[in-house]
């Protein structure tokens, strides 16, 4: 008795496998390529070239952040675009270098670095890329390496010495405190002090939600222009008020800061509503505000604070934190004494009692593990996120003081 088994024509099946291997090949291809090709241009420019050239003169002064807002402001043109740099106070005087946060651009540190100007200080702060008015370079990671140059190509722009041994004291805050972590392993003979206020690289990982591992997801699953997009609407402030209500909401007794596992949460309404530039007169200008704007006009921006949260060092930098606890301890030492760099062996960490980002307790519990209890001054203030802006004065206290100690 003959067997006969249904299917399809052995031709018909090795074509299909055939078409199937090309098709997922095709895909695969495809994909690639939307992912690692480049951008046609190697940076977006900032809103200095932008949206400054069909301003008037009135209309500029009158945007959140104008760009001569703050003294001895300069633009360095490099490899990676054009950098926004502010420099000023006494030539002779110790200088500061001051680095901001994920999303606001320097603007953040202008009354902290007025205070310092005040005691004697020379300060130089700058806009991260992508970030106010520095321009965003799209082909390349933002993560240590271009941090890292960065900082160099500012150091070098000024006609003062800026390098050296025990050249600055650095302040970083937010993200700028993780990125002088990194940069201070490798050039701990120029940091002649660390002050970290609220600072990132230790964040644990835990506070990062499931939404927020897909919005930052690097696996190509969803496509980049989607992912920008929700990003985008996630950090657009949710409604617009006076500054005067604004103002009010500053000094209100805020509730204890419900934790949000988002790892770009904002730092709450305190920080939102938080004044910048009040120490050169006026209202002063909200965290908000300078946001909207810089969502609106700042087209690196996006492309920036999403390469930032992926590659930068915000989450669990134990390794670099390690690091720098060594570099410490060698200058504890009777012996380390003479090293530059890093005097006393000791960093300062002003950290806020409300924070909703930087969690005081976890931050000062990690830094013991890595630092030793020996490696750092922890300082709490009665504040949220927005430390740098509502206790700038206190923060420069706290800062000159650690500095003549």
């Amino acid at each position: 008795m003959s067997t006969w088994i249904l299917g399809p024509h052995p031709h018909m099946a090795s074509s299909c496998i055939v078409l199937g291997v090309i098709g997922v090949s095709l895909g695969l291809t495809l994909r690639s390529l939307s992912r690692d090709s480049p951008p046609k241009e190697p940076c977006i420019r900032s809103p200095r070239k932008t949206l400054l050239p069909s301003l008037s003169k009135d209309e500029t002064a009158a945007l959140p952040y104008p760009p001569d807002i703050l003294p001895g402001g300069r633009d360095v043109e490099t490899p990676y675009g054009n950098i926004k740099v502010f420099e000023w106070g006494p030539e002779d005087g110790e200088k500061v270098l001051l680095m901001h946060g994920i999303s606001v651009p320097c603007l953040a540190l202008a009354d902290l670095a007025q205070e310092l100007v005040r005691k004697g200080y020379r300060v130089m702060l700058f806009d991260f890329f992508g970030r106010g008015y520095s321009d965003a370079p799209t082909d390349i990671p933002y993560d240590i390496r271009l941090y890292t140059t960065q900082i160099l190509l500012v150091l070098a722009s000024s006609g003062l010495r800026w390098t050296g041994n025990d050249a600055f004291h650095l302040i970083g805050y937010s993200l700028g405190g993780g990125v002088a972590v990194s940069f201070t392993q490798y050039f701990s003979h120029m940091v002649r002090s660390l002050v970290l206020v609220a600072g990132g690289g230790l964040i644990r990982l835990e506070h990062v939600s499931w939404k927020s591992k897909m919005l930052y997801s690097t696996s190509g699953l969803f496509p980049e222009w989607l992912l920008q997009n929700l990003v985008r609407q996630r950090l657009t402030p949710t409604e617009v008020t006076t500054e005067e209500v604004m103002a009010r909401e500053v000094v209100r007794t805020a509730k204890p800061p419900r934790r949000q596992k988002n790892s770009d949460a904002s730092g709450g309404s305190s920080y939102d509503n938080a004044l910048l530039t009040r120490s050169r007169g006026g209202p002063g200008v909200s965290v908000s505000s300078v946001l909207a704007w810089q969502l609106r006009h700042q087209q690196g921006f996006i492309l920036a604070f999403m390469s930032s949260i992926r590659h930068a060092p915000i989450y669990d930098r134990q390794d670099d934190w390690q690091a720098l606890g060594q570099l410490l301890s060698e200058r504890r030492e009777p012996e380390g004494s003479s090293l530059p760099g890093l005097r006393g062996g000791r960093v300062l960490l002003v950290l806020g009692s409300t924070d909703p980002v930087i969690v005081q307790e976890e931050l000062v519990h990690d830094a013991t593990a890595v630092l030793g209890e020996d490696g750092f001054e922890a300082v709490l203030l009665d504040c949220g996120h927005e430390i740098v802006m509502t206790r700038a004065k206190e923060v420069a206290d706290l800062a000159a003081g650690f500095w003549g100690a």
